[in-house]
């Protein structure tokens, strides 16, 4: 029979990890996570919950050990300053946020805040980092694109299925200078002319339409950022409306009803960035975590698209898709 006075004690002992436990529990940081993006956040849910839910297997719940704090532009890009100095106000410990044109603003909110980009292009180019190995600043994360070549890719694949295809339309941002030259460039090869219509508000998209039919466009091509991203559907319908074939790099877009797709998983990338996050709330300087680079893109294909403007897939490309929707 155990002695009563150990029983005691290691009935003291015991009791006194638990509490010790129970103190170290409690006395656990609450981190507050930022989270900006342009659109609104209907719109952007599914990547919002990638983020949250890789970050619930790497043990982060909110309200026990983290905060989330969401900012929105509800398509107006103007506001994405504001919103990033709020956040920078509310003293986030790190930010993540996406494209080139939210990675500008927030850069300019702040220079210690550790920022985990989304879905960039050319972040080098850009001046987000010094290099994709050694960022060497506060801002790492992952890209979209793997080469300047990428963009040349978009237009010949737009080929395959137009092949008289000369003249296409560009629907962007033009502010956030991405992509545009790389296009240009790519164009000259491919013997394509390109029609640029700036998208800057979402009661712009009658007119950008207007303007490429105008220009007597056979095919567009759409360059993802945050207002595009919020009118996908609305584009989709555009497209279809004005018997235009249309493609981008999200697959969301031809979820959405255009033509086809050719990008990395955007909700993967998200799902990617919760590691970047987690690595940074245990100590790692974004400066010295490299940028990834997309390794795998996936092809959708809208067949039900298709039918409606009159064309056919290529077998050759219907064979390579890594989804068709019917």
């Amino acid at each position: 029979m155990m002695d009563r006075r150990r029983f005691v004690s290691t009935l003291a002992c015991g009791l006194g990890a638990t509490r010790s436990h129970a103190e170290a529990q409690s006395a656990a940081r609450m981190y507050r996570v930022g989270f900006l993006l342009g659109a609104t956040g209907e719109s952007v849910a599914s990547l919002f919950h990638a983020l949250l839910d890789r970050l619930r297997e790497l043990g982060y719940i909110e309200g026990r050990n983290v905060v989330f704090v969401q900012r929105y532009g509800d398509g107006r890009m103007e506001r994405l300053p504001d919103l990033a100095a709020e956040l920078v106000r509310l003293r986030v410990d790190v930010i993540v946020t996406g494209t080139n044109l939210h990675v500008a603003a927030v850069r300019h909110a702040t220079e210690t805040i550790p920022i985990v980009m989304v879905f960039t292009a050319d972040p080098v180019g850009a001046g987000f980092v010094a290099s994709l190995g050694r960022p060497g600043g506060n801002v790492t994360g992952l890209t979209a694109d793997a080469s300047p070549d990428l963009w040349g890719k978009y237009l010949s694949l737009l080929k395959e299925v137009v092949p008289r295809l000369s003249r296409v339309g560009v629907l962007g941002q033009v502010a956030s200078q991405v992509g545009f030259a790389e296009l240009e460039a790519a164009s000259q090869n491919l013997g394509v002319a390109l029609e640029v219509a700036d998208l800057q508000r979402p009661e712009d998209i009658d007119r950008a339409f207007a303007t490429m039919i105008s220009q007597r466009v056979e095919a567009l091509l759409v360059v993802v950022g945050p207002l595009t991203y919020l009118l996908r559907e609305e584009i989709a319908d555009a497209a279809l409306k004005h018997q235009l074939p249309a493609m981008t790099n999200a697959s969301q877009f031809a979820q959405a009803g255009l033509l086809m797709s050719y990008g990395p998983n955007v909700e993967d990338l998200y799902r990617q960035a919760a590691t970047y996050v987690d690595k940074i709330l245990h100590g790692a300087s974004p400066a010295d975590l490299p940028v990834e680079q997309p390794t795998k893109f996936e092809l959708v294909l809208n067949l039900k698209t298709a039918k409606a403007l009159g064309l056919t897939f290529p077998q050759a490309l219907l064979a390579t898709a890594d989804e068709v929707i019917e």
